[in-house]
């Protein structure tokens, strides 16, 4: 099972759990997990004007195996309006626009998409359950 929760952080905010909302799916090979803009695509959902959040922003997908991998699907732009980091512990990766990176069997972190033109940023936690 992965679970996410997801907060939206706008300027002095930083903390704040308002506004959290979850999603989780079992791991099972083809589950799906997205965030973005668009409600019909994504089951964790930013405000429809944070234009620096694509409509399908990321996606954690289960592979074969039962492990999950996330993407930073591009979107229609061809430079992105934000920055995507993968937090785990003490342990800071960016991400490359159009880029997959596995994540840890049975762990946690975090994924943080920066806004590049002001104070918001959208923080998605994840725990890999096995």
């Amino acid at each position: 099972m992965l679970e996410l929760t997801m907060a939206s952080v706008s300027g002095g905010d930083e903390g704040a759990t308002a506004g959290m909302s979850m999603a989780d799916a079992p791991s099972e090979p083809g589950a799906v997990l997205r965030v973005g803009r668009d409600a019909s695509a994504c089951r964790l959902v930013t405000p429809e004007d944070w234009l620096f959040v694509s409509r399908v922003h990321l996606e954690f997908l289960c592979g074969a195996d039962g492990g999950w991998q996330l993407t930073w699907l591009r979107g229609s732009q061809p430079d992105p309006s934000s920055e995507v980091r993968l937090v785990i512990g003490e342990h800071v990766q960016p991400l490359v626009y159009g880029g997959t990176v596995p994540l840890p069997r049975g762990g946690s972190g975090e994924v943080v998409v920066l806004d590049r033109t002001g104070p918001r940023s959208v923080n998605v936690g994840f725990y890999h359950e096995v």
